[in-house]
């Protein structure tokens, strides 16, 4: 996997960082969403498939990135498929501090030392080049404005976003709401996309416990549950 492409789990941080302040907005669900990213992009890049609600290896060959290779090597350990919900749910410690760093090495952010509270050392982050986060707004807005199925990786990086609560953050207050439910709706356009979003929102809604039902014969399946057997793009 070359490197001049910028992740989907790169997208989502870059997306969810604050101009203003230099934190980023939803921390908790941005970690779950994060795991999600890596997800998506091990399925972009035909190492793992969706085996229903489960995620199974199909190709165990690195992808050059360590960090998306650290993430596929402990799925190819499980040894059988793992449901998406109890990957995304599981401790993933420091992960989003390192895309940060990664992103600080690649001269996206740097980072600012400064004290919160007038006391406590703390590290906020701002963007080097806001052309990169305006080209991912951009695609973002397109697909919500016009309508036209996006790309599988604008459709995922826009399932993940709502996924993780940033649609109030990106498209906030009464105007943004058209904007809002349309980006919820953009989850259909990826098969991949839209299992681990609702996977994210489940383990959020505590939901990681239950398997989902299958949609009982004649009833046409719900849009989650499509996705969620359905092949990867």
């Amino acid at each position: 996997m070359g490197r001049s492409r910028r992740s989907i789990p790169e997208e989502l941080l870059l997306l969810a960082l604050d101009p203003t302040t230099g934190t980023t907005a939803q921390p908790q669900s941005l970690d779950l969403g994060l795991a999600g990213a890596q997800l998506v992009e091990l399925a972009l890049a035909g190492r793992i498939a969706p085996d229903g609600d489960r995620i199974a290896v199909v190709m165990p060959r690195p992808t050059g990135d360590p960090t998306l290779d650290s993430a596929l090597e402990l799925l190819r350990r499980r040894g059988s498929p793992v449901r998406a919900v109890h990957w995304i749910g599981g401790p993933r410690l420091g992960l989003r501090q390192t895309y940060l760093s990664h992103l600080e090495r690649c001269g996206m952010v740097h980072a600012v030392e400064t004290q919160m509270c007038g006391v406590l050392p703390t590290t906020r982050y701002q963007a080097t080049d806001t052309a990169i986060s305006r080209e991912i707004r951009s695609r973002l807005d397109n697909a919500i404005r016009t309508g036209v199925p996006p790309d599988p990786r604008t459709a995922a990086l826009a399932a993940l976003a709502h996924a993780v609560g940033l649609g109030k953050h990106l498209y906030p207050g009464n105007e943004g709401r058209s904007s809002r439910s349309r980006l919820r709706d953009l989850i259909r356009h990826d098969p991949m996309g839209g299992l681990v979003a609702h996977a994210v929102m489940d383990v959020q809604n505590g939901a990681a416990a239950q398997p989902r039902r299958a949609p009982a014969a004649g009833v046409p399946a719900q849009p989650r549950g499509s996705m969620a057997r359905a092949a990867v793009h």
